[in-house]
């Protein structure tokens, strides 16, 4: 009968420890993944956010403007028909007035529009942020687990993860509102 060598204790121990390695590390590599797509969800939310805002600003701008031409042109009628009441010139200043009061009106609903897009994208952010900090946490604590040769500290890391990305597709669907993320609103 041949001889069946068996393989040394200590070779099958560090064989499951460069698979564990391994699959730590490919596992770690998808959280970075995963962590630069809750990233640029997070930085594009902040920019639309940004710039729905300096929108809206600006929109509300335009609506004063439009507001202190319609106040010029009611008093500058005002004064029209105090010299003559049935006046062409009164009648004018009237009209353009009325345009005024019409156009601000489309304004103010384009500013509101606005604020809802820039309040959207702010309720947006903070998902994002706690995506980008659980998988940072997941990814160092899978780091380690790797030092200390610790399976119980990757299955942390895999919870961890897990929650970030939770976060992040929140982040980008608002399927959930968590409440502590918006203060009292």
């Amino acid at each position: 009968m041949s001889e069946v060598e068996l393989p040394d204790a200590h070779e099958l121990e560090e064989h499951a420890a460069r698979g564990f390695t391994r699959r730590v590390a490919v596992t770690t590599a998808i959280y970075a993944v995963v962590l630069a797509i809750a990233s640029l969800g997070g930085n594009n939310a902040m920019k639309e956010m940004l710039l729905a805002q300096q929108q809206s600003s600006d929109q509300w701008a335009f609506y004063q403007a439009k507001v202190i031409r319609e106040h010029l042109y009611r008093a500058q009628a005002m004064l029209a028909e105090s010299a003559r009441p049935d006046s062409d010139v009164a009648r004018a200043f009237k009209a353009e007035a009325q345009r005024y009061g019409a156009e601000k009106k489309e304004i103010e609903a384009e500013a509101k529009k606005l604020e809802q897009l820039r309040d959207a994208y702010q309720k947006r952010d903070p998902y994002f942020d706690y995506a980008e900090v659980f998988l940072q946490i997941a990814i160092v604590t899978a780091s380690v687990s790797i030092l200390a040769k610790s399976r119980t500290l990757f299955g942390f890391s895999l919870v961890i993860a897990i929650l970030g990305v939770l976060y992040a597709v929140n982040g980008f669907t608002l399927a959930l509102h968590l409440p502590i993320l918006h203060g009292s609103h």
